[in-house]
C-alpha cells in the first residue's frame, strides 16, 4: 500500500512544471507569429521576488523577454496590468522607463500571462535616485477630468472599482475605503463597533480631504518592489493605475520605505507638494493597510483601525 502512496508535493511540482512548459510554448508561438518566422528558445531563468505570480526571463533567438504567469489569478488580471503599463507609457517621461508589453492573455484553460520586454539590471546607477523622483513627479503631471480609470483593475489580487468620479473625497471614501471595509467584513469579519468607526471616517472624508486636488495618473502600488534600476534607467513595474490625488502615491511610498531622501527631494523640486500633505499621508496609507489585511490578515487590521481612530 505504501508503495502506491501519492507524493502530493512531487505531484504539485510536476503539475506546476507542466503549466510552465505550456505557458512558455504559448509565448514562443506568439513570438513566432509576431516575428513572421520560427523562434528558438535559448534558455529560461526563474525570477524571484513576487508573492503572487510566477516569473521567468526568457531568452530567445529574437531577443530577451520577461514573463509573468498565474493559473489561479483573477481572469483579467494581466490584461488590466498591461493596460496600466500602456497608460503610463503614453506620457513622455524623460526620467523613467516603462516596460513595453508584448502580449497579455486572460486566465482560462491555460494560465493567464503577461509577456514584456526584458529589462537588464543596471550596472552603474549614478543619478538614478534623482531620476526616479523626477520621473514619478512627471508621471503625476499626466491628468484627467475625473478621478478613476477606464476600467476596474487590481491592487494585488483585490479588484479596484475605478468608476469615474468628479469628487476625490467621494472616490476615496466610497471606492477605496468603503469598498475594502465591505470586503473585509465578509472575508475576515469585523465587529459592529469597528464598522461604525470606519463608517464615521467615510462620512467625514469631505472634511478630511478639503484641500485642492487634480486627477493625476499614479502607479497605484508603488513600493520598493515595484520599481527597479535597469540599464534603460529607473523603471516602474506591476502597476495598479488610476487617476487620483497624487498624494495617494506618496502614502504607499512611505508606508514600507525603500525611497532615499534624494528621491523625495527630486520629486519636490520637479513638482512641489502643497502645504499639509504630511498630515494626510497616514489617511492614504489606510487603503493599502486595509488591502494587506484583506489579503494577508495579521496585524494590518489593528494598524488600520488605529489610523481610522486617529482621523475621527
Amino acid at each position: 500500500m505504501n508503495g502506491n502512496k501519492i507524493d502530493h508535493f512531487k505531484l504539485e511540482e510536476s503539475m506546476s512544471e507542466g503549466k510552465q512548459h505550456a505557458v512558455i510554448q504559448l509565448c514562443m508561438e506568439k513570438l513566432a507569429d509576431l516575428n513572421g518566422s520560427p523562434v528558438r528558445l535559448l534558455n529560461t531563468l526563474l525570477v524571484g521576488g513576487g508573492c503572487i505570480n510566477n516569473a521567468l526571463s526568457i531568452h530567445t533567438s529574437v531577443g530577451d523577454y520577461f514573463l509573468k504567469w498565474n493559473a489561479t489569478a483573477p481572469g483579467d488580471l494581466f490584461l488590466k496590468e498591461a493596460e496600466g503599463l500602456e497608460e503610463m507609457r503614453t506620457y513622455d517621461n524623460l526620467f523613467l522607463h516603462i516596460p513595453k508589453v508584448i502580449w497579455s492573455r486572460e486566465v482560462n484553460q491555460f494560465p493567464g500571462l503577461l509577456l514584456m520586454e526584458y529589462l537588464p539590471p543596471a550596472i552603474i546607477t549614478d543619478g538614478y535616485d534623482e531620476r526616479l523622483g523626477r520621473g514619478i513627479a512627471r508621471l503625476h503631471r499626466k491628468t484627467a477630468y475625473s478621478y478613476g480609470f477606464y476600467h476596474s483593475n487590481y491592487c494585488g489580487t483585490t479588484q479596484q472599482d475605478n468608476t469615474w468620479t468628479k469628487s476625490w473625497p467621494e472616490f476615496y471614501a466610497q471606492r477605496r475605503i468603503g469598498a475594502l471595509v465591505e470586503q473585509i467584513v465578509t472575508v475576515r469579519g469585523m465587529t459592529i463597533s469597528e464598522q461604525k468607526i470606519y463608517e464615521k471616517l467615510v462620512d467625514k472624508m469631505t472634511q478630511l480631504l478639503a484641500h485642492s486636488t487634480i486627477p493625476s495618473l499614479i502607479h497605484g502600488d508603488l513600493w520598493s518592489g515595484n520599481y527597479m534600476y535597469s540599464s534603460y534607467g529607473p523603471a516602474l513595474i506591476d502597476p495598479a493605475c488610476y487617476y487620483a490625488d497624487r498624494e495617494m502615491e506618496l502614502g504607499m511610498m512611505k508606508l514600507f520605505g525603500g525611497f532615499s531622501p534624494v528621491v523625495w527631494n527630486a520629486y519636490q523640486e520637479e513638482f512641489p507638494l502643497p502645504v499639509g500633505w504630511q498630515e494626510r499621508i497616514q489617511l492614504y496609507q489606510l487603503y493599502h493597510l486595509l488591502n494587506h489585511y484583506l489579503l494577508f490578515g495579521g496585524s494590518y487590521g489593528l494598524q488600520s483601525l488605529e489610523i481610522a481612530k486617529m482621523y475621527q
